[in-house]
């Protein structure tokens, strides 16, 4: 792994305008093509913040770089960047490689779902960093949240659409990432497409077949987790429950 260390020397007096900045246009921008924000810290006296972003290796932040720079809210900050002259003071960069891992072993958890309207078409979304392919609506599961009030978050969050979830139909880890996946299945309730957030391209609902799948979802491993969807009943047993004291929260199957 390797790490950017961004540091701003801002005016204090502009630390609101600054955060809103950041987080309007510098972290959506860098989220949905790929970084991982460590995390953001502000000196004592507001003058100075600093971000810390993740990266596989160098190679994979230049190719990151160069989706954030070709995104279209690279273009609207660059614009809106001119009204921060007396804020942002200075900006620079050094780049860091770890020199072992000193945590915790952690998984992402994430979810995707193979929701269907009436007609049993399957609604898929492109995104803008995996334009190559169609895929699931999905995302990462956020703390607190059960894995089925992510399914249909993420999948309204990406498509407009409310679903109902009928049941689980794998689950798959990517070791690279350290990514475990969820998959589940349900239907579509209402049909109206409606682009909610920015990392979407484009959703669709089509007639996805056995046959055909692969001319849609090109990309291997996610082929195979719709494969099983498409074929699956759902019948997979989950549970979600808090301790302390013991609370069943929800169950599938």
């Amino acid at each position: 792994m390797i790490y950017r260390k961004k540091t701003y020397t801002i005016n204090p007096e502009g630390l609101e305008v600054f955060n809103e900045f950041f987080h309007t246009y510098l972290l959506p921008n860098q989220r949905k093509n790929g970084s991982r924000l460590v995390g953001r810290w502000v000196n004592d006296d507001k003058t100075e913040i600093t971000a810390i972003w993740e990266y596989r290796s160098l190679q994979a932040y230049e190719a990151i770089e160069e989706r954030v720079r070709n995104d279209e809210l690279h273009k609207q900050a660059q614009q809106h960047k001119g009204k921060l002259r007396d804020i942002i003071l200075n900006s620079n960069q050094e780049f860091m490689e770890s020199t072992g891992d000193y945590q915790i072993p952690k998984h992402i958890v994430a979810v995707s779902g193979l929701f269907q309207n009436e007609q049993n078409e399957t609604l898929l979304v492109k995104t803008n960093w995996r334009n190559d392919t169609w895929e699931l609506p999905g995302g990462q599961v956020e703390e607190g949240e059960t894995l089925t009030e992510a399914a249909t978050r993420e999948f309204l969050e990406e498509t407009g659409i409310e679903a109902e979830i009928i049941g689980v139909t794998g689950v798959y880890q990517n070791v690279t990432s350290s990514l475990v996946s969820v998959v589940f299945k349900g239907k579509a309730l209402t049909t109206e497409i409606t682009k909610q957030i920015e990392e979407i391209q484009e959703a669709r609902f089509v007639k996805l077949t056995p046959e055909n799948i692969a001319d849609y979802i090109t990309r291997p491993h996610m082929c195979s987790r719709a494969l099983d969807a498409l074929e699956s009943d759902g019948g997979v047993p989950m549970e979600s429950v808090q301790v302390q004291p013991h609370q069943l929260l929800h169950r599938l199957g």
